[in-house]
């Protein structure tokens, strides 16, 4: 545990990363502080920083004498976060560049689809959203370039 955040924030991420990934389930009694300090080798006040920061976003509750437990609806609270983080960090200024260089969110979704999949890295303007399987998707995408999209 060494990535250049404090050492109460990095206990909490990996809880966090925990209950996303499913090894911490909804319900589920949470490593306690004391727990937690013995096994990263920190003191528990530091330890329980970190709890303190998941039970005052709603990720984990305290039972008293039973200990932390993950919140029922922990794991959809984060992904919201998560996704609303992935936004704000990658879409966000992917749109930006988009509209600078003048590519339709067609043009986008595209390059996307194309990147996932492996295929050939080029875009056109010409692309049918028919030719794919996520059709829906792309036909509800207006294909008037960004740039006019965001006034």
């Amino acid at each position: 545990m060494d990535d250049g955040r404090p050492l109460f924030v990095q206990i909490a991420v990996q809880v966090e990363a925990s209950v996303l990934d499913g090894s911490l389930a909804e319900g589920e009694r949470a490593p306690s502080t004391n727990e937690l300090a013995a096994f990263h080798r920190i003191n528990p006040a530091t330890a329980a920083r970190g709890v303190n920061l998941l039970v005052d976003r709603g990720i984990l509750v305290k039972r008293r004498g039973l200990g932390m437990f993950v919140a029922e609806g922990a794991r959809e609270i984060l992904r919201a976060e998560r996704q609303q983080l992935f936004a704000d960090r990658f879409i966000a200024p992917m749109l930006d560049e988009a509209r600078a260089i003048g590519l339709t969110a067609e043009d986008v979704v595209h390059l996307i689809r194309t990147r996932a999949t492996g295929t050939s890295t080029g875009t056109s303007n010409t692309h049918s959203p028919n030719n794919d399987s996520a059709t829906s998707t792309a036909t509800a995408i207006d294909s008037t370039p960004l740039k006019e999209q965001a006034q």
